[in-house]
């Protein structure tokens, strides 16, 4: 069946302390669950135009941020390596920012202990460096900093608060793994106990794990169910605490408020969205970007996908390469250390394994996995760069080309 990549960045789960992305087939798109005056109703999306969900046509850009005006909260979502949904996000800030100073962002990747360098960015405090230095961009998320650089950009030209929406990854690993009941009482405030009796959500993500390529243990069925409810568990959390972090932030700063996240936290306004509306029913907006595959002109999708549907071309490529590398830290060990097998990125199937150490990279050496991952953001397709490793006691030289 031809895949289609939807716009969702949709998080897997926390497995082994990272976050999976995973592309949608088409069926995901036509699902009939959320808002009962649409779920049955579908609509035709071609690039480079915006759909109501409400009108079932296209409309003006002028016009969704019109009908903006009165949400207090808007939700846009993203697939994290896709600058043209990043260019959406930063073009849908601008224009409620320029008819509504009062205007705060909220971002999935940072947690709240995170939040004092984003208030120094905001306030023009820190330079570029600085702030992925302070806030540890590379340990915290694992995409370039230079596709957010328009949002951040805007936030630090105007002073726009911007506010870590997440809980830290150790406590949603918890969750996970042994239940909300599990948490202290502290874990208990940052991540509120999540609701997992949503008919209409739990269809969805039955549905997104069913069309993903695992083993059977990974798709809910047999003994896999208890798999498939451990990481239901995580991903409601994550959006339990997002939803209520981003309440927080309407409290704090008294104005709208914009969240980026991935567009699996918001499709069908059964996520964040939801969770956040259910708690105070403020008014909001949901964009989700659908990308169209370049041998078709369009794709047909449910009117209850999100109020507004944006459609995009499909990317050759991800503006900004990838290594696929995760990296690790050992007490006593100042060199970095590959945390597993890559399974993506420019370093699969390059040699690289779970345990090697890493003496250099480009004859330099580096002792921080924020360093190391900031100075490979730097390539560029068709660049080269080369680790010596250690394995077993012996030395051995990689190249790569992105």
């Amino acid at each position: 069946m031809l895949q289609t990549k939807i716009a969702l960045g949709f998080l897997v789960f926390l497995l082994a302390g990272t976050l999976v992305a995973v592309e949608e087939k088409d069926n995901i798109l036509r699902l009939k669950i959320g808002d009962p005056q649409l779920k049955d109703k579908t609509m035709t999306i071609t690039p480079g135009q915006i759909y109501s969900a409400e009108k079932g046509r296209a409309i003006s850009f002028e016009k969704m941020i019109a009908e903006m005006k009165t949400a207090r909260i808007v939700y846009v979502g993203e697939t994290h390596n896709s600058l043209p949904m990043h260019d959406v996000q930063h073009k849908i800030a601008q224009a409620l920012y320029a008819i509504d100073k009062d205007l705060a962002i909220g971002l999935e990747m940072y947690d709240i202990k995170w939040q004092e360098p984003l208030n120094k960015w905001s306030l023009g405090l820190l330079t570029e460096d600085e702030f992925i230095d302070q806030a540890q961009w590379y340990v915290n998320w694992n995409f370039n900093f230079s596709y957010y650089k328009k949002i951040f950009g805007l936030a630090k030209e105007n002073k726009i608060p911007i506010h870590a929406l997440n809980a830290p990854r150790s406590i949603i690993r918890k969750v996970r793994m042994r239940g909300w009941e599990a948490l202290s009482n502290e874990e208990k405030q940052i991540v509120p106990k999540p609701d997992l009796t949503n008919k209409d959500h739990i269809a969805l993500m039955r549905a997104i794990f069913e069309d993903i390529q695992e083993p059977a243990a990974m798709k809910g069925h047999g003994s896999g169910d208890m798999m498939f409810k451990a990481l239901y568990r995580a991903q409601s959390s994550w959006d339990e605490v997002m939803a209520k972090n981003t309440l927080r932030t309407v409290d704090i700063e008294g104005k709208r408020v914009i969240v980026f996240v991935g567009s699996g936290h918001l499709i069908y306004n059964l996520g964040i969205n939801r969770r956040a509306y259910e708690n105070q029913s403020l008014p909001y907006k949901t964009v989700i970007c659908v990308i169209v595959p370049e041998d078709k002109n369009s794709v047909v999708v449910s009117r209850s996908l999100g109020h507004y549907i944006w459609g995009l071309p499909e990317e050759t490529r991800p503006e900004y390469p990838s290594i696929g590398i995760a990296l690790t830290k050992f007490d006593g060990l100042d060199n970095l250390v590959i945390e597993k097998d890559p399974m993506s990125g420019a370093a699969k199937d390059k040699n690289f394994k779970k345990g090697d150490i890493v003496l250099a990279v480009d004859g330099q050496h580096f002792t921080c996995i924020n360093c190391l991952r900031k100075y490979l953001s730097e390539f560029t397709w068709g660049d080269e760069v080369a680790f010596k490793l250690l394995r077993e006691a012996k030395e051995l030289e990689i190249k790569i080309k992105f």
